[in-house]
Parts: structure tokens; C-alpha cells; sequence
């Protein structure tokens, strides 16, 4: 399990892709839907301006800005605890791991969404999207998930590591320990790529 400290930096990363992602899923629906691309992001904003927010379509301030940056902070918070609850593991990095782990993470804040939460507090675009419109959007924020985990699996893969060495203040157990446990991870992600 990841540290906060470190689920907070991969929940920044990956809540900023699923949250961009997701928007461009909300306004391509929401153009096709209810003629304007702003309405479902809008309509997020009702947690400041209650159920007018619902009818709002033109881009602003006070309605668009606040919806995105409601959306963008929901995203982060659900990213993080992704990255909390599925861990560090190099494994847990592993496509197939991270792709059906981002949808379940996708699923899970459907449901607490629109079972869990009060009305007010609602994403709020299902007052302007279908249910498959809805589907559309969980699903490209599940992949923002997988595809920020993966490219910063990536990154910590080809990451250089300092050597451990006996004078780091380490006993010669610890630094065995560091040697296998960083020889064990290398191999692990080498099994991944050629999965």
C-alpha cells in the first residue's frame, strides 16, 4: 500500500488525465446530446449554485470554471485513493492489473456517486446526459486512471536507482534486503513488458 504522501503525487497526476479525459467525454455527449458541449460541466456547478446550474448551456465563469474545477478536485480525490488502495507494488503496475483496477476504481465512484451521495453533491451531468452518455464518461475517466498509471509505471521503470552501499549507515542485512527486493522488482517488470 502506498504512502499518502505518494498516493497524493500519483493522485495529482492520474486525477488531472482522468479529469481531462472525462471533460472531453462530458462535452463531446453533451454537444451531441443537448446541443451544447458546456451543459454537462455546468450542470457539476450546482454544488455552488443549486438546480439553475442544471439549465445553464453557455461557457462562464461562474458555472463552467466552478464545474471543471469541482469535477478536476472529485478526480484527483478518486485517483489518490486509487493509488492509496491499489499500492506500489511493481506488479500492481502491471497492465493487467491496472487496467481492470482503474475500472472497478471507475465503477466504485459511479456508485458512490448516484447511491451513496446526497443529490446535492451529485456529479450533476446526469441532469443533462443519458445513462449511456454517463457510461461514456466513467469509462474515459477509468481509462485517464490506467493510462496515468501506466506512463508513470513507465517512468519509474527506466528511472536510474543509486546503488546501496554498507557505508549508507545500513547494517549488511538491510543492504541485502534493498539488493533483492530492487533485484526482485526489475524482474517482475521485465515479466510484465513481455506479457
Amino acid at each position: 500500500m502506498a504512502t499518502w504522501k505518494k498516493a497524493l503525487e500519483e493522485g495529482l497526476v492520474a486525477g488531472s488525465v482522468a479529469s481531462v479525459l472525462s471533460t472531453v467525454a462530458l462535452a463531446a455527449e453533451g454537444r451531441r446530446e443537448t446541443g451544447s458541449a458546456y451543459a454537462p460541466t455546468n450542470a457539476v456547478s450546482h454544488w455552488l449554485w443549486g438546480d439553475e446550474a442544471f439549465l445553464h448551456d453557455e461557457a462562464d465563469i461562474m458555472h463552467t470554471a466552478a464545474g471543471y474545477a469541482i469535477h478536476h478536485a472529485t478526480s484527483v480525490f478518486w485517483a489518490t485513493l486509487y493509488s492509496r488502495f491499489h499500492g506500489q507494488k511493481p506488479m500492481a503496475k502491471a497492465p493487467s492489473r491496472v487496467i481492470p483496477a482503474a475500472a472497478v476504481a471507475s465503477a466504485l465512484a459511479c456508485f458512490v456517486d448516484y447511491r451513496l451521495t446526497p443529490r446535492r453533491l451529485t456529479p450533476g451531468f446526469e441532469n443533462r446526459l443519458s445513462t449511456p452518455a454517463m457510461l461514456t464518461v466513467y469509462s474515459a475517466f477509468g481509462l485517464g486512471l490506467a493510462l496515468a498509471n501506466l506512463m508513470m509505471s513507465d517512468r519509474n521503470d527506466v528511472m536510474p536507482r543509486q546503488p546501496v552501499k554498507a557505508d549508507d549507515g545500513l547494517s549488511p542485512i538491510d543492504v541485502m534486503q534493498t539488493a533483492a527486493d530492487d533485484t526482485g522488482a526489475r524482474a517482475e517488470a521485465a515479466v510484465d513488458r513481455q506479457i
